[in-house]
């Protein structure tokens, strides 16, 4: 197969890493990949969230399968797009990738099918509106931006000065771009947040192992909400019967609503859960892999990507090739200095040497790229850090001890990626 990975992050990286392991695989392009991953593979520069562009280069080099990373080119409508040309591609159609494109889409989505989530509070779209809604509401609040807005979207405001500030950011200030120009108030849950992802072809599923994101930016969960400081992955975050629950009560829910409103769902999808006091809850959905999840997915997979994303895309998906290593993975993100607000970019990196590597750790690059004879800084996010073992303190302690390794000037990461692993006990268990 000649495979097309759409993206330019770490979870990109670490898709090629692990396609590149198969052997039905002849070729991988990355489009428009980064630094890392054109050490790897070739890359080709297109604007992923450019449909047509990404459809023009399709119809140049004629890949075998196409798997998208982010989630604008899905928002955008690039699976609709391939289907109309009969070309195999990993990811729901536009209407579907609404789950994460809106907010109010999903939430709303959500009560119709009376699937266990937050209470809404209700959706607006004028700034005096959500003004007035302030005082109708249980503190602490969760405010979301009805859009894409790079993660930057969802607020918890403590109280309702600070929620006024947020609303007239990005509802009069226009600071997110149009994903602001609605916003939506629910509830706050508390408990222990899971990331649980599925594979479907729009009828079967297959679960991925459980990864637990670490979203604040600096220890102790503080500081604002960035797109992932790290992320974990062990069986011990999910008991069987939290499991069944999961599924029986959200995952089945969710895909019969889907195909009953004639959104049948191909590809990955995020559900962001909260397990609460009185069970599993959904926060969000994200219509593709998370990311830094995917790199400690990935970590965990025993089977052949390719093979199972071609029988995805043809609507053959059979769960049980999916195979998992036991134990455990970490991804520890390596972030430019100032992130999640205002960073430099152009920093060189250094320690990235064959002894990092040759440990048994993968590191993937997200932020980054090549001038002249230098990998340099890019983004926000730099590198994922990543490692697998027999236990989670046994993968922390690899993955750790390469950060350390590594340097560029500002760089800072999370030192307590998985320090709180705790089995939530589903009621029955």
């Amino acid at each position: 197969m000649k495979i097309l990975v759409i993206g330019g992050g770490g979870r990109e990286h670490a898709l090629v890493w692990k396609l590149k392991q198969s052997s039905r695989v002849e070729k991988i392009l990355c489009a428009p990949g980064n630094g890392g991953i054109a050490d790897d593979v070739e890359c080709l520069q297109v604007d992923p969230g450019d449909v047509q562009a990404l459809v023009a280069l399709a119809g140049k080099i004629r890949p075998d399968l196409t798997v998208v990373g982010p989630e604008l080119p899905l928002v955008n409508g690039i699976s609709d797009a391939f289907a109309e040309r009969n070309w195999s591609i990993v990811g729901p159609s536009r209407q579907a990738a609404q789950l994460e494109g809106s907010k109010i889409f999903s939430k709303e989505f959500l009560l119709r099918h009376r699937i266990p989530t937050a209470k809404m509070y209700g959706a607006y779209d004028s700034a005096r509106d959500a003004y007035a809604a302030l005082s109708g509401v249980l503190w602490p609040l969760v405010i979301k931006a009805d859009g894409l807005c790079a993660g930057k979207g969802v607020v918890l405001p403590p109280d309702p000065q600070s929620a006024r500030q947020f609303l007239e950011n990005v509802m009069e200030k226009n600071l997110l771009g149009p994903g602001g120009r609605r916003v939506l108030l629910e509830e706050t849950l508390e408990g222990e947040e899971l990331s649980f992802i599925i594979l479907t072809d729009g009828e079967r599923y297959a679960p991925m192992v459980p990864t637990r994101d670490h979203k604040r930016v600096f220890d102790g969960n503080q500081g604002p909400n960035t797109g992932g400081m790290g992320a974990y992955s062990s069986d011990e975050l999910l008991t069987v019967g939290l499991r069944d629950a999961v599924i029986s009560t959200i995952v089945e829910p969710t895909l019969r609503g889907l195909a009953n409103e004639g959104l049948p769902y191909q590809g990955f999808l995020y559900i962001g859960l909260m397990l609460t006091k009185d069970g599993p809850k959904v926060l969000e959905f994200n219509c593709r892999l998370g990311d830094p999840e995917a790199q400690a997915i990935v970590a965990r997979m025993d089977f052949d990507l390719a093979e199972v994303l071609a029988d995805v895309a043809a609507k053959q998906l059979d769960p049980t090739k999916l195979q998992w290593k036991k134990g455990a993975s970490v991804c520890v993100v390596l972030a430019s200095g100032g992130y999640p607000g205002k960073f430099e970019i152009g920093k060189n990196i250094d320690g990235l040497t064959p002894s990092v590597v040759d440990t048994g750790v993968n590191v993937f690059h997200a932020g980054t790229q090549r001038e002249r004879n230098s990998l340099v800084t890019s983004g926000g996010r730099v590198l994922g850090v990543t490692a697998a073992a027999d236990s989670l303190a046994a993968a922390l302690d690899l993955a750790y001890r390469a950060s350390e390794q590594i340097h560029f000037a500002g760089m800072h990461y999370r030192k307590d990626i998985g320090e709180h692993v705790g089995r939530v006990q589903a009621a029955g268990d």
